[in-house]
């Protein structure tokens, strides 16, 4: 008889089976944990009672067994009750007796504009206009392209500079601004001064070779050619109503424009005003359309010349006399929004005729409507 042979068999190990880090965690079997309120409530207020009778100075209340842990629990100082004052963020309680740490020294870049309020300095932009070398947005240009000079040095986008300072403008600069224009338009009705709105023109427009006025010899720079350079960047200096005519100024130069709308400009504008007296409105009794100014009363003209206000801001000294029975002459150094209209409103008139003769020393003289010429090389507006 054989004997059969024997397999080896083995029994896998048990392997405990790791927990899943998913699935919560099974509290264990026992007595239920909660306790009547009332016993918590007595026991907390033992606790209050003894640390309230032996705390030492400067220490904070311990936390409660039934707080919730963590940084949440942490307790908080009298900054943060809800008495106190909002609007900011209340600095942070530091240990009795200890001061907190000082602040690493920020190595960041100084605020130009307060540097330049304690020290007497302004922005280089803005230095460069006050010289009159150019406007706030051509020194940017010129800072960023290296063409401009602070005592020697390259200037720096947003630098303060010093009154004595040195500021030098290269030929770059100068060449580019030399083949800037000025041009004079006779603005007609029904086109508006800046971009077109409400389905109306801009009186930019207007500006090419076909209108190019060659009619008065008086000004050389008539004889200029005009080139599509000439109305890149055209700025108009001074609004006209889309129901006002007259000189409208555009220009490339930003020394210009500075001139005549700049927050010091004094430079006079002179109008011819057509008026009706309407006490009532235009629309209302008693509108007087002939012999306007034996009807107007003296007293009003006063507060035409000086007494008004628009905008809740008095306005300046005006010249205001009649030319004719229907037409006014004013002469003013301010351009606010339909000026001569409001004013007119609040004295009983109503403005039915308006145009601009004259920017400073530059008129409009016989320059027809919708037609246009350069600024002459010996002209200017101051």
């Amino acid at each position: 008889m054989t004997d059969k042979p024997k397999t080896l068999q083995l029994k896998p190990r048990s392997t405990p089976a790791k927990p899943n880090p998913l699935r919560a965690p099974v509290r264990p079997k026992g007595p239920a944990r909660a306790r009547p309120q009332s016993e918590v409530q007595a026991e907390r207020a033992a606790r209050d009672a003894a640390w309230a009778a032996g705390k030492p100075a400067g220490a904070d209340r311990p936390p409660r067994d039934d707080a919730p842990r963590g940084p949440a629990a942490r307790p908080r100082s009298d900054a943060y009750r809800n008495d106190a004052p909002r609007g900011r963020a209340p600095a942070r309680a530091e240990p009795s007796g200890q001061r907190p740490a000082p602040r690493p020294p920020r190595d960041a870049r100084p605020d130009l504009a307060r540097v330049g309020n304690v020290r007497g300095e302004v922005r280089l932009n803005k230095r460069m206009a006050e010289l009159g070398l150019c406007s706030r947005r051509e020194a940017d240009e010129w800072i960023a392209r290296g063409w401009v000079l602070v005592n020697g040095a390259p200037a720096v986008m947003g630098m303060p500079v010093a009154p004595d300072a040195q500021v030098e403008v290269l030929p770059q600069a100068r060449h580019q601004q030399a083949g800037q224009v000025t041009i004079l338009l006779h603005k007609p009705m029904g086109y508006v001064s800046g971009q077109p709105e409400d389905g109306h023109e801009a009186a930019a427009t207007l500006i090419g070779a076909p209108s190019q006025w060659r009619g008065d010899a008086r000004h050389p720079a008539d004889g200029r050619r005009f080139a599509p350079e000439h109305t890149r960047g055209l700025a108009p200096c001074g609004r006209l109503d889309i129901d006002s005519v007259g000189l409208l100024v555009l220009t490339q130069d930003g020394r210009i424009a500075r001139q005549l709308i700049g927050e010091n400009s004094g430079i006079e504008k002179e109008y011819l005003v057509r008026v009706h007296h309407a006490p009532n409105g235009p629309h209302g009794a008693g509108v007087v359309t002939q012999n306007v100014q034996a009807v107007f009363p003296a007293e009003k003209l006063a507060l035409l010349r000086h007494g008004l206000s628009l905008d809740e801001q008095p306005l300046k000294p005006a010249q205001v006399e009649w030319m004719n029975p229907e037409q006014l002459r004013f002469v003013l150094v301010e351009g606010k929004k339909r000026q001569i209209r409001r004013m007119c409103e609040q004295v009983g008139l109503h403005v039915v005729g308006l145009k601009r003769i004259r920017i400073g020393n530059v008129v409009l003289g016989n320059l027809p409507v919708g037609q246009w010429r350069y600024l002459g090389a010996g002209e200017s507006f101051a």
